[in-house]
């Protein structure tokens, strides 16, 4: 009988003290089940920096930061008048290079035409000496190459539509119609005049013309130049 008592007494002892034994056991558990609740947790803390979009500068089709200028077309001009514009001005741009080259061969054209003028005095000699009329016929030749030249960028440089003919040039035109003939008659009367004396004849004819015509084309070349030369 004691011994049932004893045993009774024990069993109530161990069923009153197990609970906290279990609690605590609970409680000493506890901490290490934190950590692993920390390394668990570090992929989630480390996720957003990797979802972190890149900048705007590294992505294959963001807008560039400067872009660029608008075109003519951009501005609501059709491509009939840009196109239009751009040969106009190149037109205006050939135009003005072969004027200038015009301008200063006609510059250059006087040297030999005035010195032809000038020699025309020794070249009406009487004899076998022909220097004189060998160096005015060298120095006719040179002058009507050089206004050939000349008269060539003129008449070859293109003219965009609606280009006017006012002030000075006008003038220097005008004389185009005088001394363009000339340089074509005086040569023509001038060999005339050459083949006559070089005969031991006296210049007659239609050849004594060559010196009257020679000096109304330079008189006329002269006056063209000037025409445009100088700023009245």
């Amino acid at each position: 009988m004691n011994a049932i008592c004893l045993r009774t007494i024990a069993v109530s002892l161990y069923l009153l003290m197990a609970p906290p034994f279990s609690f605590a056991q609970a409680g000493s558990n506890s901490p290490a089940a934190a950590p692993q609740n920390q390394t668990t947790a570090s992929p989630s803390q480390d996720k957003p920096s990797q979802d972190k979009t890149p900048p705007a500068e590294q992505l294959p089709n963001a807008p560039s930061s400067n872009p660029p200028a608008p075109s003519l077309t951009d501005l609501g001009f059709p491509p009939e008048v840009t196109q239009g514009n751009a040969q106009n001005q190149a037109l205006l741009d050939k135009r003005t290079h072969m004027l200038k080259i015009h301008q200063r061969m006609g510059l250059i054209t006087t040297i030999p035409m005035f010195a032809a003028i000038f020699s025309s005095a020794g070249a009406g000699g009487k004899g076998a000496d022909t220097t004189g009329r060998d160096l005015h016929l060298a120095l006719g030749a040179v002058a009507g190459d050089l206004y050939f030249i000349t008269a060539y960028y003129a008449i070859r440089a293109p003219k965009p539509p609606g280009t006017e003919t006012r002030g000075p040039i006008r003038f220097h035109k005008a004389m185009a119609w005088i001394h363009g003939p000339g340089m074509i008659l005086t040569p023509i009367l001038g060999a005339m005049a050459y083949d006559q004396k070089n005969n031991g004849e006296k210049v007659h004819g239609i050849a004594s013309a060559h010196m009257p015509v020679a000096i109304v084309t330079a008189g006329a070349f002269g006056a063209a130049l000037l025409s445009v030369s100088l700023k009245f």
